[in-house]
């Protein structure tokens, strides 16, 4: 495999795992891993005229796979875009997923989605699932993701460490489906009415701003000088609000590197 082994000081260090990405948009996923000291290689994308279904994954040279095959297909919004007589615009392709994960044959493989969406099946391969609110985090972003986890041989649990209390903030999830305007009640008084427990206002999101682009950059844990130059800004607002929050994506990393032992301390 891609690992390659450091000796120092008493301890042993597995060096940077080598990653395929699946499905990368933006590579939001991606950067997080890189943040905790992966290195990420990113496959075809449909944002970029790629297509998953035409790409054949190397068998043996990657250490991971990790991936968010699109989810419009196990949106609960689904439902209302074929009552209207539309299709999602993307199939089922959670098995392009697993077929990439058989060709390949890593030690491990990640797939996030929406809650509603089928685990994937390897063969081979144990896989354990959990949910995952971005708001265990300690962050403001309501969230929520199905974290499917798949180790050749016998499955492990991704021990992902959340904080004891969430945050008392609220903030509606940043998504690729923001790309529209919220309508605002308007009272008595002018102002705009709250809605729900949280006490939070819902305001017009219009993506022809460029506060739009930086709010929802906000919301995903982007710095300030995050840009996409050839994007529209509504499709900027759509690229940013499907990919994984950073503060999501690092703790999965650091979970995957305590369940697969990349960092091992031994005495001398």
């Amino acid at each position: 495999m891609a690992e390659a082994e450091t000796e120092g000081k008493g301890r042993r260090v597995i060096d940077r795992p080598l990653v395929l990405s699946l499905f990368p948009g933006i590579g939001l996923l991606d950067r997080a891993f890189e943040e905790e000291g992966f290195c990420v290689v990113r496959g075809p994308d449909c944002l970029w005229g790629g297509d998953q279904r035409r790409f054949v994954t190397p068998c043996g040279k990657f250490d991971g796979i990790i991936g968010g095959p699109p989810c419009q297909a196990f949106s609960r919004l689904a439902h209302m875009v074929r009552q209207n007589g539309y299709k999602p615009k993307f199939g089922n392709l959670i098995p392009e997923f697993e077929r990439s994960v058989s060709e390949g044959q890593p030690a491990w493989f990640l797939m996030e989605e929406v809650p509603d969406a089928p685990i994937p099946a390897v063969d081979g391969y144990g896989v354990r699932y959990r949910l995952l609110n971005n708001r265990w985090l300690g962050e403001p972003q309501n969230r929520l993701r199905m974290i499917s986890f798949g180790v050749l041989g016998r499955g492990r649990p991704l021990p992902i460490q959340v904080e004891a209390l969430m945050s008392m903030d609220y903030e509606y999830a940043a998504t690729g489906g923001s790309n529209r305007e919220i309508p605002v009640a308007i009272g008595g008084s002018g102002k705009p009415k709250k809605h729900g427990r949280e006490g939070r206002s819902r305001l017009p999101f219009n993506t022809k701003s460029a506060d739009a682009f930086r709010e929802l950059c906000r919301k995903q844990g982007l710095p300030d000088e995050f840009d996409l130059p050839p994007f529209t800004v509504s499709a900027k607002c759509q690229a940013v609000g499907n990919g994984v929050p950073l503060r999501m994506g690092r703790a999965i990393a650091q979970a995957v590197k305590q369940a697969m032992n990349y960092q091992l301390e031994q005495s001398a």
